[in-house]
């Protein structure tokens, strides 16, 4: 017996169809989104590459340490909407060469969601095109540099101030407190030297005053600093202004004291402040650092109680507070921006977030991803970096 078609009424079929796709769209509506690079139902991947070695490797291991103090606390504590933080660390030795490559390697193989607390201008300056050409948020380098900031970069963060920020404090301090007239510049020659000048100067112009001498030192080089010294002791500085990193600084005015040049050093945060306390040693004392982050001995401010409790054993730091905020800055973004993580409701969370962690408020705006634009002016005095009032 041969099987008739079943004729289904035209109205009928219709009324089925519409059924059919209003149920397809609840499902659809109910279903978890595409899921984000760098994120699992268990995990959310971090990638951080700076400095685990040679002469910038205590910021560096400074900056990670902070932030696996903070990380460890909120994945004891469950994680950010049931997944847990996953920080995959790389040294750069603060060659950007080898920055590049490890940011290519955590973004392409590893898959990482976000990078986050690189140290350095050089090595910034490797690393961003990479993130951006990946659209992978790059999140508060150890950095004061302009390019991070002007123009604005839709993918890029700064927690810190900006170095133009600091050499104005410090342009400040040589004329009202110091009353220098003839300062002297040693940098490093590369683009956080230039970067850091370039603050300077325009802020010595606005006082009406110059650099009278200057003299470069190579990046992650202890070599040529005695005849740089030397070469600032024929310009007669009653001031001088360092740009580089603390074991160069340390050596710097042992050699500058060592040549009879008695004027006072200034420099800015990026110098590594714990770190050449201990490398210079008595020759520390008198030093003035521009910081950007109250300090880690205060514990009048909550940010600072959290911070050394979560710390434990390890002595406090600039760095290491500065990535335990960067850590918690990041995670409160993470956490505004739900379970159904997403790069772009990511952005657009810590592009509106403005909050007191403590005792230092952060302040973010869709036309400006520069958080703080404050600057603690300090002077080595018996082995701590104290705040001047």
């Amino acid at each position: 017996m041969q099987a008739t078609p079943l004729h289904v009424p035209q109205r009928l079929a219709r009324r089925l169809w519409h059924s059919l796709l209003g149920s397809l769209g609840l499902l659809l509506l109910a279903a978890p989104l595409q899921a984000e690079q760098g994120v699992s139902a268990q995990v959310i991947k971090l990638g951080m590459v700076n400095a685990q070695s040679g002469n910038a490797a205590e910021i560096g291991m400074g900056m990670r340490q902070g932030a696996e103090a903070y990380l460890r606390r909120i994945n004891a504590a469950g994680g950010i909407h049931g997944r847990q933080l996953l920080l995959l660390s790389r040294d750069d030795g603060y060659e950007p060469v080898r920055t590049a490559q490890h940011t290519r390697e955590l973004i392409e193989q590893a898959q990482v969601f976000a990078l986050f607390g690189y140290v350095g201008t050089p090595t910034s300056r490797a690393a961003v095109p990479i993130a951006e050409a990946h659209q992978v948020p790059y999140l508060f380098p150890f950095s004061g540099a302009q390019f991070l900031r002007t123009p604005l970069r839709p993918g890029v963060f700064n927690l810190r101030a900006a170095y133009f920020d600091e050499t104005a404090a410090l342009a400040k301090h040589l004329q009202q407190a110091l009353q220098a007239q003839r300062i002297g510049l040693l940098m490093q020659d590369d683009s956080f030297g230039e970067t850091v000048k370039s603050g300077l100067v325009a802020a010595l112009q606005g006082q009406q005053q110059g650099l009278a001498v200057e003299a470069r030192i190579r990046r992650n080089a202890l070599d040529g600093i005695e005849p740089a010294i030397t070469q600032l002791a024929q310009g007669q500085p009653d001031a001088i202004v360092f740009i580089g990193t603390y074991r160069q600084l340390a050596k710097a005015i042992a050699s500058a004291r060592a040549q009879r040049l008695q004027a006072p050093f200034l420099t800015v945060s990026f110098v590594g402040t714990e770190p050449f306390i201990e490398h210079a040693g008595a020759l520390a004392e008198g030093v003035y650092i521009s910081q950007v982050m109250p300090s880690p001995y205060d514990t009048r401010l909550p940010l600072v109680r959290r911070y050394q409790r979560d710390m434990g054993d390890s002595a406090p730091g600039y760095a290491s507070l500065e990535g335990y905020l960067a850590a918690q800055v990041l995670v409160e973004a993470l956490r505004r921006s739900g379970p159904q993580l997403q790069r772009q409701r990511f952005i657009r969370e810590l592009s509106t977030l403005h909050k007191d962690f403590g005792g230092f408020t952060v302040s973010f705006a869709a036309d400006s991803h520069q958080a703080s634009s404050t600057v603690y002016l300090t002077r080595v005095s018996q082995g701590r970096a104290l705040p001047l009032p």
